[in-house]
This record gives C-alpha cells, structure tokens and sequence, in this order.
C-alpha cells in the first residue's frame, strides 16, 4: 500500500537571492562568491533532512524570457549583482550533483516551471499535496483549495486557496487579472492607473476576469 505523497517545489532563483542578502560573504579557493549557494544547498537539504521525499527546485538560468519580447519594461538581470549572477550554474551543478532534480530555466522563467509541475502533480491521485516554496504573487493563481497551496519558507506561512482570498481579496484564477490591473513592480509592469488593490480586488471578486468588466466601470481610491 503505496502512502500518499507531498511534492515540493522550490524557486530556486528567490531562495539564491534570499541567501546572497542574508549571508555573509564566503569564496572559493579561486575567489567565487559561494556563500548563496552553500545557503541554498543546506536549506534544501535540510527539507530532506525533515522529511521533503519529492522535491525539484526550478531557478531562472537567464534572468531574461519571453516576457521581454511581450513588454519592453519587464525584469531584466540590470543592475543584479554580478557574483549573485555568477551563482545561477553553480547553483544548478551542485543541487544536480546531490541528486535533487533541477530545472533551469532559459525561454521561460522559473516560475512556469513550477507552475507547469504543480499542474501536471496535481493530476496524480497518490499526491496529497503539492507545495509551492515561495512569497511570489504570481504563483498564488496556482493555489488548488488545500491540495496546492503555497509556503513561504522564511516565514513558514502556508497559503491555501482561502488564503489566497483573505490575502488579495480575490480567488486564484483572479491573480493574473489582479496583478494585471495593479502592476508588480518585481516584475518591471506598472499596472493602470486608477487601479489600486482595494477597487481591483473589488471589481475582480464580482466580474472574475477583466474580459469580463464592463466597459463603463470605473475605478479609484
């Protein structure tokens, strides 16, 4: 009798950035910066340690993707620190080499990754759940009543679909309307103006979709 299973999935390009901030500086024996990466070895390592069974962590080998070609302004690798940057192969050849499945990311992003496995998971009837290790909004359009849920590993919050409501004021399937309207500076787009997260979150948990807001609907706070 098989037990049911727990499928995490990391994003490896925010937990980088969150060990390069976090850490001290640490250098190689050629004098790579390796502290991020030493960070983020141990803390996957120590889900293992606790229990993590089925993991993969996704990182964003180049920070650009399609997205640049669809929006000008979107989030490039400017301005990122270089010996941050430096870490992405590192990164990716050591979690390899420790047998943890890795998927870099170049025409697409880190992101899709996760979100294309959560969706592919979800379909297993033996996985219990699937968790989505990040605080990134974007991922929230994944989250599946209790089955998908998000964790922010640094705060050790868990995020379910109720969550996801409490939070934006609108359901998963609304996110990217959500972001669309209120823009994510994160990610280089500044939304429409007039349109703030209160009137957004108001007008989205009533039409769903901006296809389907009226053309005669206002905004404003």
């Amino acid at each position: 009798m098989s037990s049911a299973l727990e499928i995490y999935l990391v994003d490896g390009t925010y937990e980088l950035f969150r060990h390069y901030y976090a850490l001290p500086s640490a250098q190689d024996a050629t004098g790579l910066e390796v502290a991020a990466v030493r960070g983020v070895l141990a803390s996957v390592l120590g889900m293992m340690k606790a229990g993590a069974t089925h993991l993969a962590v996704a990182t964003d080998h180049v920070i650009e993707s399609f997205r640049n070609e669809l929006w000008p302004g979107y989030k490039t690798s400017e301005g990122v620190e270089p010996d941050l940057l430096a870490q992405f192969p590192l990164l990716e050849e050591v979690l390899s080499a420790a047998g943890i499945a890795v998927w870099p990311m170049v025409e697409f992003e880190a992101d899709d990754a996760i979100a294309a496995a959560a969706v592919l998971a979800v379909r297993d009837p033996q996985v219990e759940r699937v968790i989505i290790c990040t605080p990134d909004k974007d991922l929230a359009q994944c989250v599946m009543g209790s089955r998908v849920v998000q964790l922010n590993r640094r705060t050790r919050v868990i995020v379910d679909e109720p969550g996801v409501v409490k939070k934006f004021g609108v359901p998963p399937e609304s996110i990217p309307d959500y972001l669309a309207l209120v823009g994510d500076t994160a990610d280089g787009y500044p939304g429409l103006r007039g349109w703030g997260a209160k009137s957004s979150a108001a007008v989205l948990a009533k039409f769903g979709h901006l296809e389907s807001i009226p053309p005669t609907s206002a905004s404003g706070e």
